[in-house]
């Protein structure tokens, strides 16, 4: 549904600029921004754009942040001149994208703090306050933190309200990356997990992730639209609307830093129109539990680890082999990535998880089943043996 919505608004070509030049599909993206912000639990007051996905998102949150947090130094105006630096949290585990965005915006990464995480990859509440506390004591201004809704490493849910509740006590913004966990919130098992999502004053989210939608789609959702036009506007005579009546039409490109768009919001509307989000919902609880049939098939076996457990569709786990040196398993791992794309059965990624080498397996696909998984593992299997049998000097060692 999602590829016949984007042919139809690719043949349609509209600018989703202005609300004349696309009256409906400007409707739409305003209707799927209040969708998103009831299916994940936020205030239904909520704000938001749509944008390229989960990326373009943060980007687009911590602009709105700098921008309404430091609006009394007329921060759009004067710009970062003269202003002594303020600093933003997140976890060791929190997206690079969040490194590229403070970059952007003239915060620099110098001043990012990336907290330690605890056993199970949750931001560490404790050496988050001591972080604070010490910018505080060092003439920093504490401005931002960032909470993860599902890490893309190992989809590890922060304790939202905890962060809440440091953010409200050291008055600070409070962004949520829900790009790749953010609708999982809609579940009933893990509403629990999500509580603070509706504290937040931004969200990222990424429909390409568990709405399964086609690229590019993401949102940035905001506590009002008002601080979205009060971060981004800025008055152009070519764009003047005062000839176009007073009947609360939005304009977008007074809400978001790109002029020229696409309907991005269109795919997302007729996909929940065409099949309801309790069948999204349904895909999601698939994938999840597809994610711990993985688990346990590794917990079971002698010749894999389980290195990493979440509530989320992320597994991160290892092969050992028998009798494997901890430097042969390494090896054999990361040369099991280039070995298994080219054997091209099978696509999986590794990450580094507490310095080690991991293979990681993200389960988000509405085809994927319990033989899915089983195939996974019986390739990785036949290739790491494979691996074994071309190279036994370096991949394996003596009992």
């Amino acid at each position: 549904m999602s590829s016949v919505a984007d042919f139809l608004a690719s043949t349609i070509n509209q600018n989703v600029a202005k609300w004349h030049m696309s009256p409906a599909m400007t409707e739409i993206e305003k209707r799927v921004v209040k969708w998103t912000a009831e299916m994940i639990g936020y205030t239904p007051e909520a704000g938001g754009v749509m944008v390229s996905g989960g990326s373009a998102a943060t980007l687009a949150g911590l602009t709105v942040a700098r921008n309404i947090f430091f609006r009394k130094l007329h921060i759009n105006q004067r710009g970062l001149f003269g202003i002594k630096p303020f600093t933003v949290y997140c976890s060791t585990e929190t997206h690079n994208c969040t490194d590229k965005s403070v970059s952007l915006l003239g915060i620099g990464t110098d001043q990012l703090r990336r907290i330690r995480v605890n056993d199970d990859f949750t931001i560490n509440l404790n050496a988050l306050e001591s972080q604070i506390r010490a910018d505080i004591a060092s003439g920093y201004t504490p401005f931002c933190i960032i909470g993860n809704a599902g890490t893309v490493n190992t989809g590890a849910i922060d304790d939202l309200e905890g962060l809440a509740a440091i953010a409200k006590k050291h008055d600070l913004w409070f962004h949520i990356d829900g790009a790749y966990g953010g609708f999982a919130a809609s579940l009933p098992d893990l509403k629990p997990k999500y509580n603070g999502m509706q504290l937040a004053d931004s969200i990222g989210i990424d429909y390409h992730k568990w709405l399964y939608q086609p690229f590019e789609v993401g949102c940035t959702l905001v506590r009002d639209w008002s601080q979205l036009r009060e971060a981004y506007f800025k008055r152009a005579e070519y764009l003047d609307n005062s000839l176009e009546g007073k009947d609360e039409r939005t304009e977008f490109n007074e809400h978001y830093f790109q002029l020229s768009r696409n309907a991005k919001a269109f795919k997302v509307w007729m996909s929940l129109k065409a099949y309801g989000f309790e069948q999204m919902q349904a895909m999601m609880q698939k994938d999840i539990k597809l994610a711990r049939h993985l688990e346990s098939l590794i917990d079971t076996s002698d010749d894999f680890e389980l290195k990493s457990k979440s509530d989320l569709g992320i597994v991160c786990f290892r092969y050992i082999g028998v009798n494997l040196e901890p430097n042969a398993i390494t090896e054999i791992n990361q040369k099991l990535i280039m070995a298994l794309e080219t054997d091209g059965r099978i696509f999986i990624t590794g990450t580094t998880l507490k310095d080690e080498f991991v293979l990681r397996a993200c389960i988000i696909n509405h085809r994927k089943c319990e033989a899915s998984i089983e195939f996974l593992i019986s390739t990785i299997r036949e290739v790491a043996e494979k691996l074994m049998k071309l190279e036994p000097v370096q991949a394996a060692c003596c009992a």
